[in-house]
């Protein structure tokens, strides 16, 4: 006993025992909050996972209902282009007999032209293989026109052109293939 202790003598030996009898009963207690946190911190975590999953399912849906008729515009879009660059049509809107074959040549090729390029951002909604072949129908027609254009005298009459153009494309029409396709895509969406 140290003087000046107030302690009763053996009362440090019983706070270790009354420690030692009380550290299983705080190691139980402790076990029983880490279970009752990482169940809670689990649960919560699981549940802000689905809500955040319901959220962004709900966000594609809104999102679909949103882009869906912005695609069916630009299927829309890209027909009437297809359809634009026709011969048929190309011819039955440009023909002008006072032209020589040159000046419908010329503006055959930049109405197709015009006509792509105000139908370029439709390239966003479609699939690459469809705007390729859109592409590949527009850069067909060019080079036919041209080689039907280059079989004729440049003062040639518009009108040996188109009758030219039209035999040329009465076989195979680059637009049809390209028309398909698109059809094709269309089915397969809705």
């Amino acid at each position: 006993m140290v003087p000046g202790d107030s302690r009763p003598p053996g009362s440090n030996h019983l706070s270790q025992l009354t420690f030692m009898n009380t550290l299983p009963f705080i190691i139980a207690i402790v076990s029983v909050a880490l279970v009752v946190f990482f169940t809670a911190f689990f649960s919560i975590k699981k549940f802000l996972e689905n809500d955040r999953n319901k959220r962004l399912l709900d966000l594609k849906f809104e999102s679909k209902k949103l882009v869906t008729p912005l695609r069916i515009q630009a299927y829309e879009r890209l027909a009437l282009f297809l359809e634009r660059i026709e011969p048929n049509q190309l011819l039955l809107r440009l023909s002008n007999p006072e032209l020589t074959s040159e000046q419908l040549k010329t503006l055959m090729i930049t109405t197709i032209r015009a006509e792509y390029d105000h139908n370029l951002s439709q390239q966003i909604f479609v699939s690459s293989a469809v705007w390729n072949s859109l592409v590949q129908a527009k850069e067909e027609m060019v080079k036919r026109i041209n080689l039907c254009a280059g079989q004729l005298n440049e003062e040639g009459m518009s009108l040996d052109l188109a009758t030219l153009i039209l035999q040329q494309v009465a076989a195979e029409s680059p637009v049809e293939d390209a028309m398909e396709r698109l059809k094709e895509e269309v089915r397969l969406l809705f």
